[in-house]
C-alpha cells in the first residue's frame, strides 16, 4: 500500500478525535439530539482546525442508523461513507467549480429524495471562490431547500462570501487550536507510530504549527523522515532553523555586556547557518516578554520551561524600562519585515539600537553624575515660557522677580584676608540706617531694570509652542467645538474696521483653525513671525474680550506655523495608531476683572490702533 499521509492518516471519524473546537462540537451533537438541525451551515476559520473533518462527521452522523453523541461507524451508511461510496453525501471543491453551471446542475439534483440515508448533505470547500453568479444561483435554494437537503459551506475566508449567502447559514468561526490540544493529539499519533521524541520537541511542533493541527501533523511528518524513530529539539531546530535558548541568551548578553564585535560575529554565524531571521525576532520577543512576566510575578510556571535558565542567569539583571524599550525596537522591526527585501540588515541595525538604548542610558547617567559633583553655580533663564506644564497654560506670563546680587564687598572672604582688609582700612563711620535703605534700594531698581531688559531680549523664542504641548491640546479637541468655531470665524471680516477690534481681528485675519476645545482654539500662522505675533498680542488685555466677541465664549489662542501644524499631526497620527497618546490639556480661562468704563473718543481710539503716526487736522 502507499504511503498515507498523517494528517490523512489520523484524520479524524468520530468527535472525539477532533482537537480543539469543543463548543462547536458540543453544538452540533445537541442539534442533531433535539432534532433542531439548520438547512444550511457555515464554517469558517483559519487553515487546518478541522472544518472540514467536523462537516465528514457531521454529515456521517446526521445519516447514522444509531444517532447518539457520535456516529456508530458499524451501520451501513457509516460504513458506505468510510469508503467514499456513500450516494447521499456528495462533496464538492468550489475551486474548480465555481461556475453557473455547475450551481445548476447541483441545482437540478437537489430536488431528488435521498437514496439510503436519511439526508442529502453537500459539502462545499472553499466556498469563498464560488463566482458572484453561482452564489446567486444558489441563492433561492439555500434559502427554501427540500426538507431532505443540507447544505455545509466550509470556507478560510467568510469576508469573500456573499452576505446574502451568510445571512441564510448558521455560522460556526473555527478557532486556532491551543498548543495543549495539538501536544496531545501528537502524543497520541507518536504513540500509534512507536516513535520517541522529547517533549520540548513535540511542543516547538505545536508552537511551529501555530494552532492548525493539519500543519502539526505535516511537520511531525518531516521530522520523522528526517529522525527517523528518535526525534529530538536538535532536529527540529536544524530542519527550520531555529536558534537554541542558549544562542538567544548569548546574544542578549552580547547587547547587555556592550560586546559589539561578539555580536556581530555571533549574528554572521547564525545566518551563515540558515538560521531564520524572523523566526529569531518573534523569539527574542517571546524571550523578552516572558522575562518581563517573571519579573513582575516572579511564578516560574507562568513562563516556558526552555527560558527559565536564561532569564534567571541573565536578562532578570536588565533594568524592566530598558527591556520595555528593547522590546519596541524587536517589535516595531518585526512589523518592518512585511515590506523589506533585506531582512538581515534591518534585523542589524535593531540590534545595534538596543546597544544605543545602553549609550544614551550610559551618558544621561554621566551627565546626572556630573551635575551632581559640580558645584559651580549656574545661570538658570530668566523666563520660562514654554508652556510644557498644565499648571503654566492657564495663567499669565509673570516676570519672576529679581534676585538681589550681593555686591563683591559683601561676598565672605578667608579668616586671613578679612584680618588684613582690617587691619590695612581705618575705621569708618558708620552710615545712618536711612541712608544704607536707600543705597540698597537704588541697588535693587537698577538690578530689576537689568532684568526686563534681559527678558525682553528672550522673549522672543519663547513665544513659539511646545509640540509636546500642541500635540496634548490636539488630543483634548472636540469636533463639535472646532464647527462652531469654523462657523463663528466667517464673521472675522465684520471686525476688521472696527475700532475696538481691528488690531485682534487684522492679526488673526489670514490663520486657519486647527483644532479647538472647550476654552482653547489652535491657529496655524503662514510663517512663524505671524504665530509669534499672535502669541504675544494674545496676552494683552482685551483679546480675551475679543475672543468672547468672536467666538461667542472666551477662548485662549495658541497659535503655531504650518511647519509646526504638519509635524504634530503626523505625530499624532502616529501615537494614536500606536495607542500612545499623552493625556489631553486642561485649560481654565480666568474671568476678566471688570474695570470702570471709559468712554474713549474717536482719537483716541485711532490713536491706540495706529499709533502717533496718524496726523489730525484741526478745524
Amino acid at each position: 500500500m502507499a504511503y498515507q499521509a498523517l494528517y490523512r492518516k489520523y484524520r479524524p471519524d468520530s468527535f472525539d478525535g477532533v482537537a480543539g473546537q469543543k463548543a462547536i462540537v458540543q453544538t452540533l451533537i445537541n442539534a442533531v439530539k433535539q432534532q433542531k438541525i439548520a438547512h444550511a451551515y457555515l464554517f469558517c476559520g483559519p487553515r487546518g482546525t478541522g472544518k472540514t473533518s467536523i462537516a465528514k462527521i457531521f454529515a456521517k452522523m446526521l445519516n447514522c442508523e444509531h444517532q447518539e453523541s457520535a456516529p456508530c461507524g458499524s451501520c451501513k451508511n457509516c460504513l458506505d461513507f468510510q469508503n467514499g461510496a456513500h450516494p447521499d453525501i456528495i462533496e464538492i471543491d468550489a475551486a474548480s467549480n465555481n461556475g453557473v453551471d455547475e450551481v445548476r446542475n447541483l441545482i437540478e439534483k437537489v430536488k431528488y429524495a435521498p437514496m439510503e440515508g436519511k439526508y442529502k448533505v453537500y459539502i462545499i470547500d472553499e466556498v469563498h471562490m464560488m463566482s458572484t453568479g453561482a452564489f446567486n444561483a444558489l441563492l433561492k435554494t439555500i434559502e427554501e431547500p427540500p426538507a431532505h437537503v443540507i447544505f455545509i459551506f466550509a470556507t478560510t475566508e467568510p469576508h469573500k462570501v456573499l452576505p446574502t449567502i451568510i445571512s441564510r447559514c448558521q455560522r460556526f468561526d473555527f478557532h486556532k487550536v491551543s498548543v495543549s490540544d495539538i501536544v496531545e493529539r501528537l502524543q497520541y499519533v507518536l504513540d500509534q507510530e512507536h516513535i520517541q521524541m522529547d517533549e520540548e520537541a513535540v511542543r516547538m511542533i505545536a508552537v511551529l504549527a501555530d494552532g492548525g493541527m493539519r500543519d502539526a501533523l505535516s511537520i511531525l511528518d518531516q521530522c520523522i523522515a528526517y529522525a527517523q524513530d528518535a526525534i529530538t529539539i536538535e532536529d527540529i531546530n536544524a530542519i527550520y532553523g531555529i536558534t537554541t535558548p542558549a544562542e538567544k541568551g548569548l546574544l542578549l548578553h552580547n547587547v547587555i555586556q556592550n560586546n559589539y564585535l561578539e555580536m556581530v560575529n555571533q549574528i554572521e554565524e547564525l545566518n551563515e547557518k540558515g538560521i531564520d531571521i524572523r523566526r529569531l525576532t518573534s523569539d527574542l520577543i517571546d524571550l523578552l516578554k516572558e522575562s518581563l512576566i517573571y519579573s513582575l510575578t516572579e511564578d516560574e510556571h507562568l513562563i516556558s520551561s526552555a527560558y527559565q535558565d536564561v532569564i534567571r542567569e541573565q536578562l532578570i539583571q536588565i533594568p524592566k524600562s530598558r527591556r520595555f524599550q528593547m522590546l519596541d525596537v524587536l517589535m516595531d522591526t518585526f512589523e518592518k519585515y512585511r515590506n523589506a527585501s533585506d531582512v538581515l540588515s534591518y534585523f542589524e541595525v535593531a540590534m545595534l539600537k538596543l546597544l544605543n538604548i545602553r549609550e544614551e542610558k550610559t551618558t544621561a547617567e554621566i551627565s546626572s553624575t556630573d551635575s551632581s559633583t559640580d558645584n559651580k553655580p549656574k545661570v538658570e533663564p530668566v523666563i520660562q515660557n514654554q508652556m510644557n506644564d498644565l499648571s503654566k497654560a492657564d495663567r499669565p506670563i509673570e516676570k519672576p522677580a529679581p534676585e538681589p546680587q550681593i555686591p563683591l564687598s559683601d561676598l565672605p572672604k578667608k579668616e586671613n584676608d578679612v584680618s588684613r582688609e582690617t587691619s590695612k582700612q581705618p575705621s569708618m563711620p558708620l552710615e545712618p540706617r536711612e541712608t544704607a535703605e536707600k543705597k540698597q534700594e537704588c541697588l535693587f531698581d537698577m538690578e530689576e531694570e537689568a532684568q526686563k531688559e534681559q527678558s525682553a531680549n528672550k522673549e522672543e523664542p519663547s513665544l513659539m509652542i511646545d509640540d509636546t504641548y500642541v500635540l496634548r491640546l490636539l488630543v483634548g479637541a472636540n469636533k463639535q467645538e472646532r464647527q462652531m468655531d469654523d462657523e463663528k470665524f466667517r464673521d472675522l471680516p465684520d471686525y476688521l474696521n472696527e475700532l475696538d477690534w481691528a488690531k485682534y481681528a487684522n492679526a488673526i485675519k489670514n490663520t486657519e483653525i486647527v483644532a479647538s476645545g472647550k476654552n482653547y482654539i489652535v491657529l496655524s500662522a503662514a510663517s512663524t513671525i505671524e504665530a509669534k505675533e499672535i502669541n504675544q498680542i494674545e496676552q494683552k488685555e482685551g483679546f480675551l474680550s475679543f475672543t468672547n466677541q468672536l467666538l461667542g465664549i472666551s477662548k485662549k489662542v495658541f497659535a503655531i506655523d504650518h511647519e509646526q501644524r504638519k509635524r504634530v499631526i503626523g505625530r499624532f497620527k502616529e501615537q494614536m495608531i500606536q495607542g500612545k497618546l499623552p493625556e489631553p490639556v486642561h485649560i481654565e480661562v480666568k474671568k476678566e476683572k471688570k474695570q470702570k468704563e471709559t468712554v474713549k473718543t474717536t482719537e483716541e481710539k485711532l490713536t491706540d490702533l495706529f499709533g502717533d503716526e496718524i496726523v489730525f487736522m484741526e478745524e
